[in-house]
């Protein structure tokens, strides 16, 4: 049956294309499965049907161990019980695993309420795909738009051709245009027109795809900076914390955390490897002191200096209107 169905449609393409030669054929297609899965209210939907068929799966596989018991009971006791109460568990037994095997097809058979379920979740968003598809067709001139997730089997599609990202635009765009401003609708339309033309046309599907690729890369670039950044940060203050505890080990006559975990783990380690670590820290404290002492005389003489301009620009203010004043004085 798909066989015959194919071979009319390229049938009906080969008529069409030789009764308008002057005229190209346009083909499109979709993939539903991929509509679906990027409409929000159907994500949603269908991890609450999840989530149900889990619960369903979770109250067989109880009917089932419970079964199971009642077996395991049976075979150890058998020995005990008469024919008659063996043939009246048997029963019971053979009644609850026909119950479970009812249960089961009834939530997941080919008619099942999981089947049935799902149908009704994806059917008004199929006829959403249905009605967007007709606007497509008819606005952009497609002569046939497929379906590559249905039984028609494509063997090869362009990705050109594949209009499932416009469907989506048209589905999503009504619930977007109720919450937007009159500014923000002017804006999501001129985006949505940016978008039709770069499908209507592969040279500029071709250049949004290096500009994105260029996006791409110059987000990396900032994300290795910034891990570059934060690992220098981080080692400044672990050699800052290191200075800090030299330093109390120093006042307090002891070995600091740091100092014993940067000494030789070995037992025999000579004390003078240890004298070692502490003269180095030592260093690193009187390196970090005299860093900060000539931060603090920077720090001191640029005050100064601005002091100095304010000082001079005061000055010279109240001479210009000492200035003035005796002007004004012969003025009068």
């Amino acid at each position: 049956m798909r066989k015959q169905f194919l071979f009319i449609i390229l049938a009906l393409i080969v008529v069409n294309t030789s009764q308008a030669q002057t005229k190209s054929t346009r083909i499109g297609y979709i993939d539903m499965e991929y509509i679906l899965q990027n409409v929000p209210d159907y994500k949603e939907a269908q991890t609450q049907l999840e989530q149900k068929a889990e619960k369903w799966k979770q109250e067989i596989e109880t009917k089932k161990l419970d079964i199971n018991k009642l077996k395991d009971a049976l075979k150890a006791e058998k020995a005990l019980l008469t024919n008659e109460l063996i043939d009246e568990r048997e029963t019971e037994i053979k009644f609850l695993e026909k119950e479970t095997l009812d249960y089961q097809q009834q939530r997941f058979g080919v008619n099942g309420d999981l089947i049935r379920q799902k149908s009704a979740l994806a059917k008004p968003i199929q006829d959403q795909v249905f009605t967007a598809v007709q606007d497509i067709a008819e606005a952009r001139k497609y002569d046939f738009i497929f379906d590559r997730s249905s039984d028609l089997t494509m063997l090869f599609a362009a990705k050109r051709f594949d209009v499932s990202d416009q469907v989506l635009r048209i589905i999503t765009r009504t619930d977007k245009r109720e919450q937007l401003t009159k500014k923000q609708l002017a804006i999501e339309e001129e985006k949505e027109n940016k978008e039709t033309a770069i499908d209507e046309s592969p040279a500029l599907q071709e250049r949004q795809k290096i500009l994105n690729d260029r996006k791409a890369a110059r987000d990396k670039i900032l994300e290795d900076r910034k891990a570059a950044q934060e690992e220098k940060i981080r080692a400044y203050e672990e050699n800052k914390k290191a200075i800090r505890d030299a330093r109390e080990a120093k006042k307090n006559g002891t070995v600091s955390e740091t100092v014993k975990k940067e000494s030789t783990p070995s037992v025999t380690t000579p004390t003078t490897e240890t004298a070692k670590t502490t003269v180095t820290d030592d260093a690193r404290a009187k390196q970090a002191e005299d860093r900060q002492k000539l931060y603090d005389e920077r720090k001191k003489a640029l005050e100064e200096r601005r002091n100095k301009i304010l000082e001079e620009r005061e000055a010279a203010k109240k001479a210009r209107e000492q200035k003035a004043k005796e002007e004004k004085e012969k003025q009068g």
